[in-house]
């Protein structure tokens, strides 16, 4: 089945709050994708983020972000008044986390409080074995804040009324979501999740099942995760993710990981699994050295977990994001479970115009997932202006373009390739500059901040996209 898909995460809509969210304007997306001939929306993980707003280095590897939860909606609900909504003063094309936090956070818990007072939550909560840990957990890091291995080794019961709020604040979530999905579903538009590999060392994963994680006596990893040193970081990459105790994950037939998958697919069709190459083998580094010179490649854990996968569900709903330099292990492992692996186009073109190279068009296969850029690229703009001159020549060469619409002339080339999928980011669909990307790898100011503008999802824009979809067979 040939598709076109949209890249685009939640937050990145527009709205008056000072973040998108899963309200009006997602489900209007719905209708825009419909009439463009879009049948997928991808978006990064709906988990909560970090104090920098990043999705991948959540403390939980269940909940959900409730800074996505519509205002308009709880309005429209009864749970909220219309003289209680956060109006955002500032300029709306960007996300203030800080502010966000602060003041439509105020407003999502007065929110909360209501329904806690309402609405069942506990019973909700008891039919989620994630729920109320995750709520404890969060009910104590308002107390206490920072790392949880830093609380007190006694820390008494948190007050019930704090843990309902955490509890109301997931179930409004998952109210408003499966509105979204539901308007998804009578557009024809399937929903496609991130999934990243590990989790944060302070997580409330961490804290509720230690025992799945290699820690220390102290509680804090023993070794963490990374990437090894490469011609773009001599030293390597330490992420710092704590990482998983292989041998219990197995006795325990992968318990945790098919309760994870169950509650992703609650919110979305199919998954995009971040660092797939990590299930082959993982660059594991001693917590305290200062860097990744000091790691080794260890096993990861492999076939047997897409197999306790593929048990509970009938299939492996993944796609494999298996960028970066792939061994033979890491694609026979994607291969026997018939995983779709992933092409990007920005790394096709080189000033050597090598015609071998796997992500030119003329190279790919119909299994794969075809990007112009991912939300750790540069936009198509800003690639191509930063682009050394033999690489620009080699696109403009392949293509048989002028490179006047270098982005038009990218986002036409995986509309055409063979690939059974093409998703392109809502940035390059128009055309924007590097001030528009999402994230850059390696830095922490300034990313998971970029929102459209309220025009930018027009009849013009669809009716052009609809084109490049029917001309593609991708209809």
């Amino acid at each position: 089945m040939r598709r076109a898909g949209l890249l685009l995460h939640p937050s990145s809509l527009p709205g008056p709050y000072g973040i998108g969210d899963i309200g009006p304007s997602a489900r209007s997306l719905m209708g825009w994708l419909e009439s463009a001939g879009i049948r997928l929306w991808q978006f990064l993980p709906l988990n909560p983020v970090d104090g920098l707003g990043c999705p991948y280095a959540s403390p939980s590897a269940f909940a959900a972000e409730p800074l996505l939860i519509s205002i308009d909606d709880l309005i429209t609900d009864g749970w909220l008044k219309a003289t209680e909504r956060p109006l955002f003063p500032g300029i709306m094309d960007t996300v203030d986390w800080s502010w966000v936090h602060q003041f439509k956070g105020a407003a999502l818990r007065l929110a909360a409080v209501r329904v806690a007072k309402s609405v069942d939550v506990r019973g909700w909560a008891a039919e989620r074995d994630w729920v109320l840990p995750w709520a404890t957990f969060s009910a104590h890091r308002d107390v206490h804040g920072g790392e949880w291995q830093s609380w007190p080794s006694t820390l008494g019961d948190p007050d019930d009324a704090v843990i309902d709020v955490h509890i109301a604040l997931q179930w409004l979530f998952d109210q408003q979501w499966s509105r979204l999905r539901e308007v998804a579903r009578s557009h024809g538009v399937a929903l496609w999740g991130d999934l990243p590999m590990f989790v944060g060392a302070s997580s409330a994963d961490t804290w509720s099942h230690p025992e799945l994680f290699q820690l220390s006596d102290d509680q804090r990893p023993s070794v963490v995760t990374g990437a090894p040193p490469d011609s773009f970081s001599p030293t390597g990459q330490k992420w710092g993710h704590a990482h998983f105790d292989v041998a219990q994950h197995r006795q325990t037939d992968h318990a945790w990981w098919v309760s994870r998958m169950s509650r992703l697919l609650e919110h979305v069709d199919a998954v995009r699994l971040d660092h797939f190459r990590g299930l082959a083998a993982v660059w594991e580094i001693p917590a305290h050295d200062p860097d990744a010179r000091g790691g080794r490649w260890v096993p990861g854990l492999g076939a047997p977990l897409l197999s306790a996968l593929q048990t509970a569900f009938g299939s492996v709903p993944v796609i494999a994001e298996d960028l970066g330099v792939i061994t033979p292990d890491v694609a026979e492992l994607r291969d026997a479970f018939g995983l779709p692996g992933m092409a990007i186009a920005q790394f096709a073109y080189s000033g050597n115009a090598d015609a071998s190279q796997p992500y030119l068009p003329h190279n790919h296969r119909t299994s794969l997932v075809v990007y112009p850029g991912t939300h750790d690229n540069n936009t198509i703009v800003g690639w191509y202006a930063s682009a050394d001159e033999g690489t620009q020549d080699h696109v403009r060469r392949y293509l048989a373009v002028s490179g006047n619409d270098i982005a038009g002339d990218i986002v036409r080339s995986v509309y055409r390739s063979v690939a059974d999928t093409c998703i392109v980011a809502l940035q390059d669909v128009l055309s924007l500059g590097g001030n528009a990307r999402m994230n850059l790898p390696g830095t922490c100011e300034g990313n998971w901040q970029w929102r459209c503008r309220a025009d930018a999802l027009n009849v013009g824009v669809a009716r052009r996209l609809r084109q490049e979809a029917e001309l593609s067979g991708r209809i």
